[in-house]
């Protein structure tokens, strides 16, 4: 062997060394960090002494960590745990919007055809901003449609699960416009429900089965559902409605039976490890390929004016400064019903992401902070 070669490999085996090193460092730093994560949950949840907390991490389809902590049933002795089922609230619009973008790839509609085209009955909106154009299915997957959060009809929030699309047809005329549409975000539940139904208008089958069909299914999302039968309802964690000093179970639990228009937006029940499979196929990190990578990327793009929050289709777009200087975009969405709290965040380049459920509404934890926080972590260990 000549020195120049030898010289040669003698360099290849250092980088070779130091790259492992840095691997294990890095490792050995995002070990830590989910470690004392878990410590501060485990002291929040037992503080909070009301029920529980489940969280993981995950990169692309592979859950890395994940631990429950406190109950899943306090009164049964039952501890939450990785297969808890939760209420997900408003992450239910992340799916409506991916169901849109994959019905927009079968040339059913495009993002930006008027909504009143499959469902004439938005023409009743209340308060049209005069000039206007008709709103669109884009607009309504991003709240920037101009319509105000919740429609003005008594009760559009409550009855059965069966009658939710009955209940969005009810609130068209009791809707009306905060602004004039394509000009500022709006957040609207009332939005995502009346996009849910039109999903359902323009394809013929209805949301919930679209969405089992076309999501739930091809993932294997099989702790997910609309409706928990007696298979899932085992494995479904208590919800507690707390604040003021009281804390309630009953509310809670008479939403299981149907919160009225609040499917398409709010209406999804799941584990941590199916979310972070959905997360996965969002990022185009899964063996289904759920959408085709340019719509992906237009689902993960803010669509909402530079002077206000970033928000996609279904999803939050927050830009961040990691504490080593460099730029990363984290999307998510977070979601709070009666009894229950969740957040998804995940960062689409390294496919790295955090989910954390829980089974009451208020807290030491603030989830989305926590989330973002502990995800910032993993990504500044991975780019030191």
């Amino acid at each position: 062997m000549t020195p120049s070669v030898r010289s040669r490999m003698s360099t290849l085996l250092t980088l070779v060394a130091l790259s492992l090193a840095s691997a294990t460092a890095c490792v050995a730093s995002q070990q830590g960090g989910i470690e004392a994560f878990a410590r501060q949950i485990a002291a929040d949840v037992e503080v909070d002494g009301i029920g529980g907390i489940t969280a993981a991490v995950f990169q692309g389809d592979q859950v890395i960590w994940a631990q429950g902590f406190g109950w899943a049933d306090p009164d049964r002795g039952i501890p939450a745990g990785v297969r808890t089922i939760y209420r997900t609230g408003s992450i239910s619009k992340s799916f409506t919007s991916v169901l849109l973008a994959d019905l927009v790839e079968e040339g059913l509609f495009e993002f930006d055809d008027p909504v009143e085209r499959t469902l004439p009955e938005v023409k009743q909106f209340g308060s049209p901003p005069a000039g206007m154009s008709p709103i669109t299915f884009r607009q309504l997957a991003s709240h920037t449609a101009g319509l105000i959060r919740e429609p003005e009809l008594e009760g559009a929030a409550a009855g059965p699960i069966e009658d939710w699309g009955h209940k969005v047809l009810a609130s068209i005329p009791r809707t009306s416009f905060y602004a004039m549409p394509g000009t500022q975000y709006q957040y609207s539940n009332i939005g995502f429900g009346i996009l849910g139904y039109a999903l359902q208008r323009a394809a013929g089958i209805s949301y919930i089965e679209l969405v089992e069909d076309r999501i739930f299914g091809p993932l294997g999302m099989n702790s997910s559902t609309f409706i928990v039968g007696p298979e899932l309802s085992r494995r479904l964690a208590v919800g507690y409605a707390n604040g003021g000093g009281s804390v309630d179970a009953d509310f809670p639990a008479l939403e299981h039976a149907g919160r009225g228009y609040k499917v398409p937006n709010g209406g999804v029940y799941s584990t941590v490890g199916d979310l972070a499979t959905f997360a996965a196929a969002v990022m185009g990190r899964t063996e289904h390929e759920l959408l085709q990578a340019v719509t992906r990327d237009e689902v993960m793009r803010s669509q909402t004016p530079a002077d206000g929050p970033g928000y996609g289709l279904g999803f939050s777009v927050t830009p961040i400064t990691l504490a080593n200087g460099s730029e990363r975009t984290l999307v998510g969405h977070g979601g709070s019903v009666a009894g229950y709290n969740a957040y998804l965040v995940f960062e689409p380049d390294s496919g790295y992401g955090v989910v954390m459920l829980r089974n009451y509404n208020s807290g030491r934890t603030n989830l989305g902070r926590a989330s973002q926080e502990l995800l910032a972590d993993l990504l500044t260990a991975l780019t030191n």
